[in-house]
């Protein structure tokens, strides 16, 4: 079975574009790498050393420090799929990410977005 292209795809390569959505609906990088940060359990400077190495999306998960549990709340469609409902582990995860981001880019708080009670 072939891989999806977007385990291939170096993380660096598209964190630019997460943070270029965020900021322009007003939100920040900063925001960006704690939503990363919170679901993957990367400090900051392995975040940054994570981007700095052109690492793909599956090493990148991969080597996550601690995948946070509470992701399993993340709901919703992205790119006409619900989130809950994907089959493949490394795809959902990739897919929680980019629900997150995308619910910053709506203006949802920070409280809400990682989670909190």
């Amino acid at each position: 079975m072939t891989k999806h292209r977007i385990y291939t795809t170096s993380f660096a390569s598209v964190y630019p574009h997460y943070v270029t959505k965020a900021e322009r609906k007003g939100r920040t990088k900063e925001e960006v790498d704690e939503i990363i940060r919170w679901l993957t359990g990367y400090q900051q400077k392995e975040l940054e050393a994570q981007i700095e190495k052109k690492t793909d999306f599956e090493t990148f998960f991969s080597e996550a420090p601690q995948m946070n549990t509470a992701r399993t709340l993340i709901k919703g469609v992205v790119c006409g799929i619900r989130v809950e409902e994907i089959e493949e582990p490394l795809m959902q995860e990739i897919r929680y990410l980019d629900k997150l981001i995308d619910e910053l880019a709506k203006g949802k708080a920070m409280e809400k977005i990682l989670r909190k009670p």
